[in-house]
């Protein structure tokens, strides 16, 4: 997650501690959890799922955070990959 970013943005390709990351650029700064919180909600709007389909599993208070998304299907999966490579593999 970039927080205090111009724009908001889902996409792009970072080797995090968790592998292969997805990239999310938020406006909101980091403090008291809203840059947390606004990646989690642009995350979700990325995949087409609503807010609560989204939850944070680990990094609180890390730029690296692990989220996990309810209802994980092959199209989500495909669309994961295009968001965070710009292709299908």
């Amino acid at each position: 997650v970039k927080p205090g970013s111009s724009r908001a943005r889902v996409g792009g390709r970072f080797d995090g501690p968790y592998g292969p990351a997805l990239v999310i650029a938020v406006h909101q700064p980091a403090v008291d959890g809203r840059a947390t919180e606004a990646a989690r909600r642009a995350l979700a709007e990325a995949l087409g799922l609503r807010p609560a389909a989204v939850s944070l599993r680990a990094g609180t208070a890390s730029r690296d955070k692990l989220y996990q998304v309810e209802g994980l299907g092959s199209a989500i999966d495909l669309r994961l990959c295009q968001l965070r490579d710009g292709s299908v593999q």
